[in-house]
């Protein structure tokens, strides 16, 4: 499961699991006997139930007090854990009557939500593997983002040709299977989709428009998939020139951050060819945990920013929450504890508050993007003449970080524009 990946809470609880596994194995092993006879005259244990989370991390505690008589033995402190903090799971079978691995005991609760997307959440997690398609992959841009997608393409057995600004960042991914592009023209001609992922709307266009670009390797047929975050004219301009060679254009960008592209659990957000979508189903599954489709080129740009800016608002508030308790004398670690055992509780805000309390600012979403994203959404608020002063005030915020050198900073970095 990667624990080490995960939120404190999520691996107190797999720990909890694996704990209670092996006490149940003991007993079956030595006290089968005596077990048999003390369960006589006593009401028959309960089925351990699970609470269902869309996150895995807003654990709840365990059963209520009405729930328990006095005739049910207390729980232990670790089954009250187990039974409480094991989100979106449920036993197939009693926990006691097999020590199977219990990635295979687990089952994922599928819910009908309604909604857009057509790809099943994290099927490698899942199943450990997927069907790649056998069209050939082209991918241009290995920044952060790019370098896990690409990884995760190639560990699932997609042919992948790569090209990057800065050729060395391809020798990795060459030596584990990749083949090289010598232009972003060579690299759509070569392939049947091509992805791309870069940093802004200039960038964007300048892969597609620029000398040897991709819109002079675009045949009939050909499918670009736009991965960048941009605003949706830049979606629009790049969805016209590529249509208008007879390619196939779809827009997916993703949200996560580098730790989640690396680890496969990225969520897409695509817009466009509904066929591209389809065609590309095998790669999302590759490279994300789940992927939505909402209908015509811009739609997921437009999302996108929304989601981008509600996010860069969030972390430049938690950074004046910490700054804000420093200042009137009160522990910045009680505060984040206090905040992990509320409702806002998540990985985010957990990774985020130690990242600060450490000093540690290794980029894992960079600052000087999430304000890039912040100005595209408020010029977004313009154009429809909605009021966006949340998103106005921290990108000032992160424009001060940025004045402070911290652009190549993670986004937590927007902390020191706070205490300078």
């Amino acid at each position: 499961m990667i624990k080490i990946n995960k939120g404190k809470r999520f691996q107190q609880a797999v720990d909890a699991v694996e704990e209670y596994l092996k006490k149940a194995k003991g007993k079956d092993q030595t006290h089968s006997d005596d077990k048999s006879k003390s369960d006589k005259g006593r009401k028959a244990a309960k089925p351990m139930k699970i609470i269902e989370e869309d996150d895995e991390d807003a654990f709840k505690g365990g059963s209520s007090d009405k729930e328990q008589t006095d005739s049910d033995p207390e729980p232990s402190s670790v089954q009250r854990l187990v039974a409480g903090t094991v989100s979106g799971f449920k036993w197939e079978s009693s926990p006691a009557s097999s020590m199977e691995p219990i990635t295979k005991r687990l089952k994922i609760i599928e819910e009908d939500t309604g909604s857009t997307s057509i790809q099943a959440a994290d099927s490698t997690a899942i199943n450990g593997s997927i069907t790649p398609t056998d069209k050939r992959i082209g991918f241009l841009g290995l920044g952060l983002m790019g370098s896990g997608v690409v990884s995760n393409l190639l560990k699932m057995g997609h042919v992948v040709t790569v090209w990057n600004r800065t050729a060395e960042k391809c020798d990795l991914f060459i030596q584990e299977g990749a083949r090289l592009g010598r232009t972003p023209a060579e690299v759509v001609s070569m392939c049947d989709i091509t992805f791309s992922c870069v940093s802004d709307p200039k960038a964007a266009r300048d892969l597609v428009l620029g000398p040897s670009g991709v819109l002079q390797g675009i045949r009939p047929g050909k499918c670009y998939v736009e991965m960048s975050t941009v605003d949706p004219e830049t979606i629009t301009e790049l969805a016209q020139v590529i249509t208008s060679r007879g390619g196939r254009f779809l827009e997916a960008p993703v949200s996560g951050s580098q730790q989640l592209s690396n680890d496969g659990m990225l969520v897409i957000v695509a817009a466009g060819d509904r066929s591209v979508y389809e065609d590309c189903s095998s790669c999302f599954q590759a490279m994300g945990k789940t992927s939505f489709f909402i209908g015509e080129a811009g739609n997921a740009a437009r999302m996108m920013l929304i989601l981008n800016m509600v996010q860069g608002s969030f972390m430049a508030t938690i950074a004046e929450g910490l700054t804000l308790a420093q200042a009137t004398g009160q522990s910045q670690q009680t505060f984040l504890d206090i905040l992990c055992q509320g409702q806002m509780a998540s990985t985010f805000v957990d990774q985020k508050c130690q990242n600060i309390l450490q000093g540690n600012f290794k980029p894992d979403y960079y600052l000087k993007h999430i304000q890039k994203d912040l100005r595209l959404a408020i010029s977004m608020g313009d154009s429809v003449n909605h009021p966006t002063p949340m998103a106005a005030a921290a990108n000032e915020v992160y424009k001060r970080a940025k004045a402070l050198d911290q652009s190549d900073n993670d986004m937590s970095a927007v902390y020191r524009a706070y205490i300078h």
